[in-house]
């Protein structure tokens, strides 16, 4: 009987999954020497170069831990390279909060819209206004002022959160790299 030729990914059904091959997957070892790990981590070989090296998750970390971005560069294009750089991901900087739903700006997450409304204030009070609320409020229903009411207490406990809320964020927006 002859031999067929025909291999059995003609058509319909499949009677192979896809990617299912009968030649042997190459694999890249990993570049560095003595090691048979597989290398599916690239790494330039120099700085400005296409050419890449080919590692191990652990011979990776172990070259990332000494690689210098700006080697061979001048001071001043390093700082231009910097520079560029945090300009062109300056947009990403507003996503950090992941405030999909805030005022229109974006510049305030929900968790900082709710803590002003507990502190009644508006959407654009400045961090001045939201510390003169924080002290009126604290200082009418703090559990020295008003001893055994829990109402006051609750009101407490939320104004200082709110407060904490709002501060944390500010001291972020002042740490932002720009």
């Amino acid at each position: 009987m002859a031999r067929s030729s025909r291999n059995n990914d003609w058509g319909f059904p499949r009677w192979r999954s896809y990617g299912a091959s009968r030649e042997a997957t190459t694999v890249r070892l990993c570049d560095r020497h003595g090691c048979e790990e597989r290398g599916d981590c690239p790494a330039p070989k120099s700085p400005n170069s296409p050419e890449r090296w080919y590692f191990c998750q652990e011979h990776a970390g172990e070259y990332n831990r000494g690689w210098n971005y700006f080697e061979g560069l001048s001071a001043e294009d390093a700082a231009a390279r910097e520079a560029d750089e945090r300009r062109d991901t300056s947009g990403y900087t507003e996503s950090r909060h992941n405030a999909w739903a805030g005022p229109g700006d974006g510049s305030r997450s929900r968790d900082e819209m709710r803590a002003l409304e507990v502190l009644e204030l508006e959407a654009d009070a400045d961090f001045e206004a939201i510390r003169g609320a924080w002290r009126r409020m604290a200082k009418e229903s703090h559990p020295d002022v008003k001893p055994g009411d829990a109402d006051a207490a609750k009101r407490f406990q939320a104004v200082q959160a709110a407060y904490d809320v709002l501060r944390t964020a500010e001291e972020r927006r002042e740490w932002r790299p720009d």
